[in-house]
Order: structure tokens, then C-alpha cells, then sequence
């Protein structure tokens, strides 16, 4: 087996920070405080490549895009693509931004190669463009979640489990590669576009595609703003996060939510609008619950569109889960991608979830 990896060095670099998104926002997420995502997630899944497929064949771009990360995980790669190629001070650019030209051109290079898959690190963007470099040649693509948008089919569940399909797959699909515009993502504007039809190994730990509309949510919304109003008083934090259901609860509590974003909610009163990572940390009381609603279609919980959510701020909240009945019968579990697999494994298992204004329905988190 030969596979084809490559890493996008700045995905995921956004979300902590607040900006949904990195798509020309790289240098204002730096400035924020922003650190590489992506890296972590390709060194897992490499990690766990080589224990499972240890004669596996790799071919891999020159760093920043992957060719440290394979060597760490035991990989001598048999072929190291310069993605920079003639560009004038090249040096320099290997340390900075890549771009969706850099990615294309690697992939076409392992599609010279012949290689048997192409495994890339990154979002929903980058899936995107290495699928625009594999089309009409039938090699198929498997993604490494690691972007702040991840709404497409063509990814893993975590960086574990790409690299195990990767080793075990027999045959492939044709599944969906979406995207959305992140400057119309950052005004609230969520509208998923199909940008490719690719080739994808067949495995049940792959996510699906982002699915909209989840049926009506406000006896729901009524519910849990009544809750929160009753503990009024009481200094309890509400990390309040992205997405319509819980919009819908923070606009009956009386407030213009953010788009897409994280408000933090105590005692009546916002206490941060559309908050970072380090914003809602520093809110943060001796009690704190966030309020969260899967992904509809896909069943996330935390991993997908809300990195502000991080462990740091997981770890410091009792977890509220929001849904409507009609979201929760597109999907058969829950699912969490948090970024660190010992919390992932204590979030697991079965969780009640507010469904209505009274009613709760038992989900399992896998």
C-alpha cells in the first residue's frame, strides 16, 4: 500500500481564537495567539499508521506539509514533493502560509507516483482542493479532520481512525466534498456548497455530510431559558454555543446571539460575546455548564465548528446537550473530536439530551 500525505500546516488555526474559520485570517489568528492544530492531528494518525500498517509505503511534501511528521512516526518516505517547487525564496515560504496551489501540486505528484490513497490533514478547504487534483483519476482521498469547518463526507472521525481505514479499506465510495464561504460562515450564513464528487475508502467511522434544518425549537429554546432564569442569582456560568438551537435559547434569554459564535451568559447578563478560548476561560465561575447541540447529520458534539469549546474549557463545565427530535433521528449517535482523546473517552457513553420543553431523550456518545 502506498499512501500520499499531506498536511495543511495552517487548518483549524481560526477556531480557538474566534475567527471560524483560517481562510485569510492566518496572520490576524497569529496575531491572536493562534497555535497549529494541524500538526498534532496528521502526528496521531501517522502515529497510529505505523502501528497498524507498519509496511506501509509513504510518500509525503516538504515541511511545512508533512515531511517531519511522517519521519517522527518511523516512516522513511520514499518520495519528498517540494511543493514550492521554482517559486523565488522558497526558503522562506516553507516556513509561512501555504496555499491551495501548494496543496494540488503535491497531490498531483503522488498521482504520478501512483499512489493507492491520498490522506490529508486539514478542513473542509482542503479537501476541496485535493479532490480539484485527484478528479477523473479514480485514486481516492481520506481526510484528517483538523479544520474548523469540517462539514464534508470524505473525512475520518478522528486521526485514529483515518489511518486505520486507510490500512484496512478493500473498496471506496463516491461521497460529497462540501464548503461554505467563511466570510459569510463569520456573518451567520451557513450554506454548505458541493464542490466535488471524490472517491472515498468505505469504512463506518466516517462522518457524514453536514445536513441542515432540525425541525422546530421553541418549546425546546422556552425549556432551557426557563431553567437558565431560575438559577438566576445563583453565579452559575452558561457557555452558550455556535449553531440555531441554541440560538433560539439565547434569543429567548432576551439577547442578539453572535453568529456562529460562543456567548457566555450569567445572571442575567452576557458577560462575552462571540468569546475565544481565553475569553471563556477568563469568564468562568465555580459553576459552568455549556450548552451544546450536535451537529445535525453528522451528530458532533464538540469537534466540528466550535474549537473555542476546547478541553481547557470542557474540563470546567457540567455539559448540556440541546436537540431537536427531528436532528436526532438523522443520526444514530453522538459523536466528540475535542482534541484529546482522554476526554474524549470520558465523554462517552450514554447522555441525556433536552429534546423539548420537559423532555429529554438518551443518546449514546461513541
Amino acid at each position: 500500500m502506498h499512501v500520499g500525505v499531506v498536511v495543511n500546516p495552517i487548518a483549524g488555526m481560526g477556531g480557538r481564537v474566534g475567527l471560524k474559520g483560517t481562510d485569510g485570517k492566518v496572520r490576524e489568528a497569529i496575531e491572536r495567539g493562534a497555535e497549529p492544530r494541524a500538526p498534532d492531528r496528521a502526528r496521531r494518525a501517522l502515529d497510529r499508521l505505523a502501528s497498524v500498517a507498519p509496511e506501509a509505503v509513504v510518500s509525503t511534501a516538504r515541511d511545512p506539509m508533512g515531511e517531519r511528521l511522517v519521519r517522527e512516526a518511523g516512516f522513511d518516505p520514499v518520495r519528498v514533493v517540494d511543493p514550492f517547487g521554482d517559486e523565488a525564496g522558497s526558503g522562506a515560504v516553507a516556513g509561512s502560509e501555504t496555499t491551495a496551489e501548494h496543496t494540488t501540486r503535491v497531490v498531483r505528484e503522488f498521482l504520478d507516483d501512483g499512489v493507492d490513497v491520498v490522506l490529508f490533514v486539514g478542513g473542509d478547504g482542503t479537501a476541496a482542493d485535493v479532490a480539484e487534483a485527484i478528479e477523473g483519476t479514480g485514486t481516492p482521498m481520506l481526510g484528517v479532520p483538523a479544520g474548523v469547518k469540517v462539514y464534508s463526507s470524505v473525512f475520518a472521525v478522528s486521526p485514529e481512525d483515518a489511518a486505520e481505514v486507510v490500512a484496512t479499506f478493500s473498496r471506496t465510495e463516491r461521497r460529497e466534498v462540501m464548503d461554505i464561504d467563511e466570510d459569510e460562515y463569520r456573518e451567520g450564513e451557513v450554506n454548505p456548497e458541493l464542490r466535488a464528487v471524490a472517491h472515498v475508502p468505505v469504512a463506518e467511522n466516517l462522518q457524514s455530510s453536514k445536513q441542515t434544518g432540525g425541525g422546530t425549537v421553541e418549546s425546546l429554546a422556552e425549556g432551557v431559558a426557563d431553567d437558565i432564569r431560575s438559577r438566576e442569582g445563583d453565579g452559575v456560568t452558561y457557555v452558550l454555543g455556535p449553531g440555531s438551537t441554541v440560538g433560539a435559547i439565547k434569543a429567548e434569554l432576551g439577547f442578539e446571539p453572535s453568529p456562529i459564535g460562543v456567548d457566555v451568559w450569567r445572571d442575567g447578563e452576557v458577560v462575552a460575546r462571540d468569546a475565544t478560548e481565553t475569553e471563556i476561560l477568563a469568564a468562568l465561575g465555580a459553576e459552568n455548564v455549556v450548552v451544546v447541540s450536535p451537529i445535525g447529520g453528522q451528530g458532533f458534539v464538540f469537534g466540528r465548528g466550535n474549537p473555542q469549546l476546547s478541553p481547557a474549557v470542557i474540563r470546567e463545565c457540567d455539559v448540556a446537550i440541546v436537540a431537536s427530535r427531528a436532528k436526532l433521528d438523522d443520526v444514530r449517535a453522538l459523536r466528540v473530536d475535542t482534541d484529546d482523546p482522554d476526554l474524549d473517552a470520558e465523554l462517552a457513553g450514554w447522555v441525556k439530551v433536552r429534546v423539548g420543553k420537559f423532555e429529554t431523550r438518551m443518546m449514546k456518545i461513541v
